[in-house]
């Protein structure tokens, strides 16, 4: 049981477990929340290698055959700590421009109630030993909430490198809200189906 605990896709989710801390860390460098140059690139470089550990943890788990329950239940756990975690620091970063602000923080205010819910309800029909599949379209919504997180991280830092660069980011970011929204409905709609059926 120790050795799947500790197995290398497992090493990886908790590697993103650890990188939420990281990119807070990099905002208040200063003892305050700052969105620095620098603080940007490494909030940015700490998020890619933390989403390409999302890609490689699954991906080796099912090729080496190490799959593993703690790896099912830390896995989502990762990812929405971590995008969870950048939304929030989007949002509170007023200070520049770039961060997510007026009608945008309705996307990011969307993306964070439906993980809830969907949470919540994972863990009432897991009581009724009821599983719901990970679609592809869910896959899909977490890509586009990952990229667009990883622009709106370098905002205005990328805006120098390309133009629109953070509008980019934004629309992305309510593309990933309307994902959001329909597959929050595909989980509701099989959960009320089974608490109805209760």
């Amino acid at each position: 049981m120790a050795r799947r605990a500790f197995n290398l896709p497992n090493m990886l989710t908790y590697g993103r477990i650890l990188a939420v801390p990281l990119v807070v860390l990099c905002f208040f460098l200063d003892g305050r929340l700052q969105s620095s140059e620098f603080a940007r690139w490494s909030a940015f470089a700490i998020f890619i290698l933390a989403s390409i550990t999302d890609y490689l943890d699954g991906y080796l788990a099912r090729a080496w055959k190490q799959t593993s329950n703690i790896g099912r239940m830390l896995d989502p756990i990762a990812d929405k700590l971590l995008v969870a975690t950048c939304l929030l620091l989007l949002a509170a970063d007023t200070d520049h421009r770039g961060g997510i602000a007026g009608w945008s923080l309705w996307a990011a205010i969307i993306i964070l109630c439906r993980e809830i819910l969907v949470s919540g309800l994972r863990e009432y029909l897991a009581e009724l030993k009821v599983s719901v599949p990970v679609t592809k379209l869910a896959k899909w919504k977490t890509t586009a909430q990952m990229v667009a997180i990883a622009f709106l991280l370098l905002g205005p830092v990328g805006d120098e490198i390309m133009p629109y660069w953070t509008q980019i980011g934004l629309f992305l970011l309510w593309v990933s809200a309307i994902l959001t929204l329909y597959t929050g409905y595909d989980y509701f709609r099989a959960g009320v189906k089974h608490i109805v059926d209760e």
